[in-house]
């Protein structure tokens, strides 16, 4: 579970209450959670974390987009954007570099994910990825290239990476956001492998920690759950087809794609169904994640989620969370 805070002192009491239960994997943070105090603030969360009895040995993830260019919720780089980096002289070494500023900063104030980068291959100028410039480029190949060298780079420096927007959604028109509202996206099975999830392959290689999952729908694969409900595209495409064996990540949960999927515990449910470790509840409202929370421990109970996969996904985080240092 994530939850998110606004700028304080410390963090409020509820918070801290539910991490002392046990109901807090981790803290995402966004540009109006950044202040003076913020990592004065991170420093209670993991304290209060390694007071409880569920304390693991391992942090708290506190997760934050720090993409670079317009997309930057902490002080500092990477200033380039991805499109920049994608159109320099010498585009891996620009995303290394990317990478290592990306880590610098996160590190300064006690981060530890970073859900990047964007391995989104756009296909027009000014549609959805690439209008903010937060894809590398319209070649898949490039992409990944660009990613993977972000990805070792940060990683290196004990910050995780987290690939997005799986399968991708560089075919997104300008105004199709899955945070407002329901995308599809209509490609053939051979269109979505050889362009859309051709970067991950070298992400995979990389050995990056995490992927987050797109909420578009995608026909060819799956025409009835978008990405991150889909046990078609979680388990038959990203871990069977392409072997990826990190944590998985959902968007946030509260986006306007999932209207018709019902109430956050209801999407959670699914989502964790469909094969997603980590659910991330972004609404700025701890009662979100807490109920997804309630909904997954009574479906372990009644059996309508697997103890097994659960189990699996549990060990999948913890091997992650055990790279780090608080």
């Amino acid at each position: 579970m994530s939850s998110s805070h606004t700028p304080a002192s410390s963090p409020p009491s509820q918070l801290l209450d539910l991490i002392t239960e046990g109901k807090v994997g981790g803290v995402i943070l966004f540009g109006e959670n950044v202040d003076d105090n913020l990592t004065s603030v991170v420093n209670v969360l993991q304290t209060t974390y390694k007071q409880s009895p569920h304390y693991s040995g391992s942090p708290l993830f506190i997760m934050t987009d720090q993409e670079g260019g317009n997309v930057r919720r902490l002080p500092g780089g990477p200033e380039q954007s991805a499109k920049q980096v994608g159109q320099s002289a010498d585009p891996q070494a620009a995303a290394t570099q990317m990478g290592i500023d990306a880590a610098t900063v996160m590190t300064t104030y006690k981060n530890n994910v970073n859900l990047a980068p964007v391995l989104d291959v756009y296909r027009e100028e000014g549609d959805f990825a690439d209008k903010p410039g937060r894809s590398f480029s319209n070649s898949s190949t490039l992409v990944g290239t660009c990613a993977s060298a972000f990805i070792t780079a940060q990683q290196s420096a004990n910050v995780v990476a987290a690939a997005k927007h799986f399968p991708g959604l560089g075919a997104a028109g300008a105004s199709e956001n899955t945070d407002l509202q329901p995308v599809t996206i209509d490609l053939t099975l051979e269109e979505l492998r050889k362009i859309d999830m051709a970067p991950y392959t070298k992400a995979i290689a990389a050995d990056v920690d995490m992927v987050m999952t797109s909420w578009a729908l995608y026909p060819a694969l799956d025409a009835d759950y978008p990405a991150g409900l889909s046990k078609t595209i979680i388990q038959n495409e990203l871990r069977d087809r392409l072997g990826f064996k990190g944590v998985t990540i959902t968007d946030a949960i509260e986006a306007g794609a999932l209207t018709d999927f019902g109430d956050y515990a209801n999407r959670g449910l699914l989502a964790a169904q469909a094969g997603v470790d980590i659910l991330l509840a972004a609404a700025r409202d701890y009662t979100q994640g807490e109920d997804v929370y309630n909904a997954l421990l009574a479906a372990l109970e009644d059996g309508s989620l697997d103890k097994d996969a659960f189990s699996a996904a549990t060990e999948r985080i913890l091997e992650v969370r055990n790279k780090l240092t608080s």
